[in-house]
């Protein structure tokens, strides 16, 4: 039975009668007892759009439509609140009202009283001793995005986000603070969605994505970005401590929208959007290309043009020129979205449904897509005694994706400007009689995954006495995927020799469920001039993955290459079954004396099956303190200059287990190899019990400054994290049959760093308002110990003092005027050049800063919001991903000022076919040279927003507004390469976006 069944069936048929009978059975009860009150909130500018009205001590509210109005059921003896960021929180008893209409007054204060989530808790933004780095979902709607990362790009100091590719399913690399682990699977951060842990781990297989994603499919894009409420990040130790082990690299927050109490609204919103790609790169024409090719065969001593270079032997047609990159990646993307919301609820029980559906095409010939449809629910309800609180949010996605059999980036790039037509006359592919090897032969083969993903979240509490809490958070996520990959012999050019064995299916089948269960306990208490707040929990966790990879060749006809029972001859990739076991006690006290001094105290203590019986459990902690000096008499009479100011500072520890499952046990694998019809094992790792967790220390001061009533925000901060105990492979005499163990090693990583955040009000008038948002990051990664690192596996790869994502590459010193190849310096002086003892110059691959620049103006009911995102890094250039130039394929523009008559200024060494192994060997060194590495800082203009609020007064029956947002639209680069952000020629590059939308609410 398919395990959704009956998820659909309880979706489709129970779950509305029980919301409806919920909401049916709290307005019943509440009637007898409880009023409507309706009312109208301004401000000395007019009325207010998204003011929070909430009955006092409960978690009951509503928020004011396009015209200031509001209403919610309430008692009698009930108090409202009225709050929004930037203005005074007033508090009006409702008595026997049935209208309260009021005005609000500005105070800056006020914008450290909004509620940043913290994962096990929550806390003001004036009180916080960490650091901790948020955007909303009004950020989030400015993006036409598809993943939750991308959201964040450009937003968030310490936060350095880039995109893979521009292909449809493909992922983004993040990295908070920094790189931690030596290990490259070691620095993904802890995603926390709704309070469930979610594992950013792919279930996809690196088997099947080969030449068409960088790498296995990203889990994260089963999140709907329409569907967030807020993302958290969680930097320094005060604030990832309570995560333990998994908060070494940062933890993301991620919150999903909920219902709030009002009537029954209905909100849909539809978009469309065009994509392409963002910059072309310069290449050679025909009469370019062609003098290039035949100055490459004199070079080499070719009298007579070779019979397989039909380019320039006449066998293709020496005046024609197409333009590959506008035929291969120079199509359209069209991404429609649709999203339609129902939410409301009573004073007790509030709701929330949506549905989401997104298509996308690429930019390659052919007919690929992506499709995604989301449900996302939620309910809440609180008891009548406010006692008593239920949290259940369900998010379900499923998505389609396919794409061609290989990305045709690479192709678009070195085909030859004159190679013939894609096609014959009659519509079929053209293979030119065999001498041109038709890229869109690719399409007939395919690449398809389709993934099924839950996500459920339950919350309990119960107020056992005043201030002292019982809660429960139970989680459950479940994510299956289907990955195919077919490689049909029509894949092939049919004048080749080509046999069954040749047509090729890849099949992928992997599931991962994963439960967690955290009690915990809360206990609040304020004396005369002191808070004190007491966490308690635990958390068990548990972890099932399984994957079966398999591959079948052999297929009597193309037409049965989708059924693996059909392959003469199967293969199993990989079948494993892996289970990982998590438990932990957590606690945190924070002691706030007089709203001025603030003490946070967190501590963990971690079990995690991933190590020996002897190291399974670690011990995490952390202190942070802040002091807020603007609350001081002495700055009582200085508000108008300094309206906030605080200085915090934290120090604690934080663990890492991202080592893989099993590392510690003697693991056998299956053998491929048949003895007599009997399958055998193979050892794969070597018995090590002793090995145990990484542990990063992190060191915190900062100083928070509002002056002139907040209208200039500035947040400094400067960080300091060592991990230690470094988990690597050490290497192993050749006798024990094993080349190295995984051995905790005597290696730290230091990651330090200065970041910025300013926010200032530039202009506010009764129509107009301008704010100003610049966010700094300055980093530097270091290895600072690493114990006989020459005597490591990671010697050719490291150096003391240097970052750990660093290359070693000789020194280019110019082209020999005799030969006319390129020269490089004999470090050594044994003369010759060769690797490792002459790869000795160190290229940094981390960014020396980055950042974002954004603008939001509002006039009327008008709005723009623009973001500029900014990278200061080097980067590899084409040098690296092109062949040697003279060679069959096309080559950037800046080749043709080459050969020794250049001298030093020269971008290429002499022409060569191919034939020539001194100016092979030579550019084989080339590539992995200085010269391969320049300049690939950029400026981009990231995203851009324009909309116009649509007021419910002359719409009458709905509100909404009208949106045109654009994305990565303009790029200011110095780059010798297709696209600075992700330096490849191989996979397709960002894609460059224009949206219109409509949303409406009635």
């Amino acid at each position: 039975m398919n395990n959704y069944s009956f998820v659909k069936s309880w979706a489709v048929s129970p779950l509305p009668k029980i919301i409806s009978i919920l909401s049916l059975l709290a307005i019943t009860a509440g009637h007898a007892q409880t009023t409507t009150v309706k009312g109208t909130v301004t401000d000395p500018n007019g009325t207010m759009l998204g003011v929070t009205v909430l009955v006092k001590g409960t978690n009951t509210g509503t928020l004011t439509n396009e015209t200031g109005q509001y209403q919610i059921t309430a008692k009698p003896t009930d108090t409202l609140v009225f709050s929004y960021m930037g203005y005074k929180t007033i508090e009006r008893p409702i008595a026997s009202q049935t209208t309260i209409n009021l005005s609000l007054q500005e105070d800056a204060t006020t914008l450290q009283e909004v509620i940043l989530n913290a994962g096990y808790y929550s806390v003001k933004e004036k009180e916080r001793t960490g650091s901790i780095a948020k955007i909303t979902a009004k950020d989030i709607e400015t993006q036409p995005i598809a993943n939750v990362l991308a959201t964040m790009q450009g937003r968030m100091t310490g936060v350095s986000i880039t995109q893979e590719t521009g292909s449809a399913g493909g992922g983004f690399n993040i990295r908070i603070r920094g790189t931690n682990s030596i290990r490259t699977e070691g620095n993904e951060p802890l995603y926390i969605v709704n309070g469930m842990p979610y594992a950013s781990q792919s279930l996809g297989s690196t088997n099947l994505i080969s030449g068409i994603l960088p790498n296995a499919n990203n889990p994260l894009n089963n999140i709907n970005p329409a569907d967030i409420e807020s993302i958290e990040v969680l930097k320094d130790a005060d604030a990832t401590a309570i995560y333990g082990s998994r908060g070494a690299n940062g933890v993301v927050l991620i919150t999903t929208k909920k219902g709030k109490q009002g009537k029954t609204q209905f909100a849909a919103q539809a978009s469309t959007s065009i994509g392409s790609i963002t910059r072309k790169l310069d290449l050679l024409n025909t009469s370019q290309y062609l003098a290039m090719r035949k100055e490459a065969f004199a070079n080499d001593g070719m009298e007579t043009i070779p019979e397989s270079a039909y380019d320039s032997n006449g066998t293709w047609d020496e005046n024609r020129y197409t333009d590959w990159q506008k035929k291969l990646i120079g199509g359209t993307a069209i991404i429609t979205n649709y999203q339609g919301t129902i939410s409301g609820g009573s004073s007790q029980t509030q709701y929330l449904i949506s549905g989401t559906i997104r298509k996308e095409t690429t930019v390659y010939p052919g007919e690929n897509k992506y499709k995604r449809g989301v449900v996302n629910a939620s309910i809440n309800h609180t008891s009548e005694n406010n006692k008593f609180n239920l949290q259940f949010s369900s998010n379900y996605s499923a998505d389609k994706n396919t794409l061609p059999g290989v990305d045709l980036t690479k192709y678009a790039y070195t085909l030859a400007p004159n190679a013939p037509e894609l096609y014959q006359e009659d519509g079929a592919l053209n293979w030119e009689n065999g001498t041109f090897d038709n890229p869109l032969g690719f399409l007939n083969g395919k690449y398809q995954t389709n993934t099924n993903n839950l996500i459920s979240n339950l919350q309990i509490s119960y107020k056992l006495l005043p201030g002292l809490e019982l809660k429960s958070n139970f989680g459950y996520t479940d994510t299956r995927m289907v990955e195919v990959r077919t490689i049909p012999t029509t894949v092939y050019n049919p004048f080749d020799v080509i046999t069954n064995d040749m047509a090729t299916l890849y099949l992928n089948n992997s599931n991962r469920q994963s439960w967690i269960m955290e009690p915990q306990l809360n206990w609040n208490k304020e004396w005369n001039k002191i808070k004190v707040n007491v966490l308690l929990g635990t958390t068990f966790q548990n972890n099932l993955s399984q994957q079966l990879v398999q591959s079948g060749s052999g297929f009597t006809s193309n037409a049965l290459i989708n059924n693996m029972a059909a392959a003469a001859d199967r293969s199993i990739l990989n079948h494993q079954e892996i289970v990982y076991k998590y438990n932990a006690f957590f606690g945190r006290m924070n002691l706030n004396w007089e709203d001025k001094y603030i003490l946070n105290l967190t501590g963990r203590r971690d079990g995690s099956s991933r190590f020996g019986p002897g190291n399974r459990f670690a011990n995490f902690g952390a202190m942070g303190a802040a002091w807020i000096f603007s609350n001081e008499a002495m700055f009582k009479n200085q508000d108008y200059i300094v309206s906030f100011g605080k200085i915090r500072a934290s120090i604690g520890t934080s663990g890492n287990d991202q080592i893989g499952d099993y590392q510690f046990l003697d693991t056998y694998n299956v053998t491929s190899n048949n003895y007599q019809g009997i399958i055998g094992l193979e050892p794969a790792r070597l018995f090590n019990p002793d090995f145990g967790w990484e542990t990063n220390k992190k060191i915190e001061v900062a100083i928070e400054l509002g002056l002139w009533n907040d209208n200039v925000f500035l947040t400094t901060a400067y960080f300091s994290n060592r991990s230690s105990n470094q988990l690597v492979g050490v290497p192993l005499p050749a006798t024990t049959g094993f080349p190295s163990i995984q051995e905790n090693f005597d290696a730290t990583v230091q990651n330090t760093g200065l970041e910025i955040d300013i926010r200032t009000v530039n202009l506010k008038g009764s129509n107009f308002k301008w704010v100003t948002t610049l966010n700094f990051t300055q980093p530097k990664n270091e290895l600072i110990e690493f114990k006989n690192l020459e005597a490591s596996t990671y010697a050719n790869a490291l150096v003391i003092g240097q970052p750990l994502n660093i290359i070693k590459l000789y020194n280019l010193t110019g082209i020999n005027p005799e030969t006319g190849v390129y020269e490089f310096q004999d470090v050594d002086n044994d003369g010759q050049i060769a690797a490792p003892n002459d790869r000795q110059v160190i290229g940094n691959l981390n960014p020396d800063w980055f950042g974002g620049l954004g603008n939001q103006i509002n006039y009327k009911n008008w709005e723009l919001d623009v973001l500029f995102q900014f990278v200061k890094q080097q980067g590899r250039n084409f040098s690296y991903f092109f062949p040697v130039p003279g060679s069959f394929s096309n080559q950037p523009v800046e080749i043709l000022h080459h050969g020794a008559e250049n001298g030093a200024t020269a971008a290429s060494q002499l022409y060569t076919s191919g034939t020539n192994p001194d100016a092979v060997q030579a550019f084989s060194r080339y590539t992995d040279s200085n010269a391969s590495l320049s300049d690939a800082s950029f400026v981009r203009l990231k995203s851009i927003s324009l909309s116009y609020n649509l007021s419910s007064n002359w719409t009458r029956s709905f509100s909404g507004r009208i949106y045109l947002q654009g994305q990565n639209l303009l790029t200011f680069t110095k780059y010798r390469g297709a696209d600075p952000e992700n330096q490849t020629s191989g996979y397709l590059p960002p894609l460059r976006q224009w949206t219109i939308g409509l949303q409406f609410n009635l």
